[in-house]
């Protein structure tokens, strides 16, 4: 069976003779054919050429012609800064930079990027008329939060009328973006709106569900299928998603399968989802992809289910790994001994997090899939850099993408379950949702109080590792490096190989460990004797 078909079985809730699969495949195309992120996303021909080869590669019943949630922004005003490995990032919002709502205009088939992928689309219809083509548009929701920033959720309480306004304009873009994606030759049309995760039913019902029903309701009269993407702990939003009509909604890992399969096929709405982005797929190895697609497919069954990862394939997922994917859909047998496999024991290194947060500053860690190519993860890091500067000098950041294993050890240290997260001197502090500036300063506030009485004073220390070379001294160092990790620490790390050196220290045979500390005791003023003698007793 054709791949559309058995998507448009799906799509109807007709039982399937197996799982419908979609590779999400974005600028992971364009490191199927050589080319970097930005040169892929404006060349039609690379994206026919990176699509062609992922057809040949996954074996897919649909894919996305383009993945990329800044087209439409880019042409209404936003600035945006290219990637080498990740879709543009948006970085100015118009709307709350004096551009008024009424001076922006629809964009059409001849404006930024769009004729690349209308001409992308329009190629890939002729040369694969058998495949489920997915056209993405950017959703309402986050077309509005690009155009106006995180200003919208103060601006949801303290002027909805404004942003009902600009909801009716972005929902007339996504209507005018999804004719062109259909006459270009498009089957579905996936409005892609992760930041409807960041906020709860009630605003999604007021401020998202009428615009993004009317651009479901107008390609179903165009005879065509909608699918609903969210990625981000959504869970609270998936009866108010499926309650605005698509024929699909599609999730992350953020969110149980078993979960949103009970809710959509109450409502009559096929699902699909939610294969490991990450872990998985990106950092895990075939055996691993096997067994995490089987688990989807073993859940999901065969009715109304589209196997799918929960986002945009990472350009550097390693080919072998969507590769299983394929195999374990298309072959019976290899499901059956998938299932008969030894589990396999974790990789990730959990750290012993117990004590982390004693450092003199207050750390503020953003746990992200990447904040170059996630649009909530982006939003959230943004949140924190602005408020940075209230507590310079006393806050240190740090952004963990998952996309590296060291981070997902970090995230699964901390206990973090859902992205993106922030903590706060490694406590849970806001989870899936971007605080308002003065909640964050608030949190970081009362951490600072707790921690340090109003008031954090200088304080360094060191260690000092040292041996007759860089080999004999290398496990003790890397131990002491696992310390400060775990602590949390800033203590800086200096290895002394020279001989006088060492003896200068007492040092007769290495590895040795001296602990240095260095403890602010007067500025600016001229500390009379008596003191100094008191500082000298201190240290014998």
């Amino acid at each position: 069976m054709n791949g559309l078909k058995i998507l448009e079985q799906a799509f109807r809730l007709e039982k399937t003779e197996r799982a419908p699969w979609v590779p999400f495949v974005g600028v992971h195309g364009g490191q199927l054919i050589g080319v970097d992120a930005e040169t892929y996303l404006k060349s039609s021909k690379n994206i026919v050429d990176g699509i062609s080869r992922a057809v040949e590669l996954y074996k897919p019943d649909g894919i996305p012609v383009a993945f990329d949630l800044q087209i439409e922004a880019e042409i209404l005003g936003c600035k945006i800064v290219w990637s080498k490995e990740n879709p543009p990032a948006v970085v100015s919002h118009p709307l709350s930079e004096g551009v008024l709502l009424s001076s922006l205009r629809i964009p059409g088939k001849t404006d930024g990027r769009i004729p690349v992928v209308l001409e992308a689309a329009a190629e890939l219809r002729k040369k694969y008329p058998e495949l489920g083509l997915y056209g993405l548009i950017t959703g309402p929701f986050t077309l509005a939060l690009h155009l106006l920033g995180t200003e919208i959720f103060m601006k949801m309480f303290e002027d909805p009328d404004y942003v009902h306004e600009v909801m009716v304009f972005c929902s007339l873009v996504g209507k005018k973006h999804s004719e062109m994606l259909l006459d270009a030759g498009c089957d579905i049309i996936a409005v892609v709106d992760p930041m409807t995760s960041q906020i709860d039913p009630l605003s999604f019902e007021t401020f998202v569900t009428p615009y993004v029903s009317s651009i479901f309701d107008a390609v179903r009269e165009r005879g065509k299928y909608s699918s609903f993407f969210v990625c981000g702990h959504a869970q609270q939003n998936i009866e108010v998603m499926c309650d605005c009509r698509p024929d699909n909604i599609s999730i992350d890992e953020n969110i149980p399968l078993d979960f949103v399969k009970e809710i959509a096929l109450s409502k009559k709405i096929s699902f699909g989802g939610n294969l490991k982005l990450t872990v998985v797929l990106l950092m895990g190895d075939a055996d691993d992809v096997k067994r995490d697609a089987l688990a989807c497919l073993d859940l999901g069954g065969d009715t109304g289910f589209i196997l799918a990862p929960g986002c945009d394939l990472p350009m550097q997922t390693p080919v072998e790994n969507i590769q299983a994917v394929s195999e374990i859909v298309f072959d019976r047998y290899l499901q059956d001994y998938t299932r008969n496999l030894d589990k396999k024991e974790s990789k990730l290194d959990i750290m012993n997090m117990r004590d982390y947060g004693q450092s003199d500053k207050v750390i503020v860690d953003i746990i992200t899939l990447d904040s170059e190519s996630c649009a909530p993860c982006q939003y959230m890091v943004e949140a924190v850099k602005r408020v940075a500067p209230h507590f310079e000098g006393v806050v240190e950041w740090r952004e963990h993408p998952i996309k590296k294993m060291e981070a997902v050890s970090f995230m699964s240290s901390l206990m973090v379950k859902n992205i993106p997260t922030i903590c706060i001197d490694g406590k849970i502090a806001f989870v899936s949702q971007i605080p308002p500036q003065s909640q964050l300063i608030e949190a970081i506030q009362k951490r600072i109080n707790e921690k340090l009485k109003l008031k954090i004073k200088s304080k360094r220390s060191e260690i000092l590792i040292l041996g007759e070379s860089e080999q004999e001294c290398r496990d003790i160092t890397k131990r002491v490096k696992r310390a400060i990790a775990e602590l949390g620490k800033s203590t800086g790390v200096s290895v002394i190989t020279d001989k006088e050196q060492m003896t200068a220290f007492g040092v007769k045979k290495g590895p040795a460990v001296i602990m240095v500390n260095y403890k602010l005791k007067s500025e600016v003023v001229v500390p009379s004797l008596e003191v100094v003698k008191e500082w000298i007793k201190e240290v014998g």
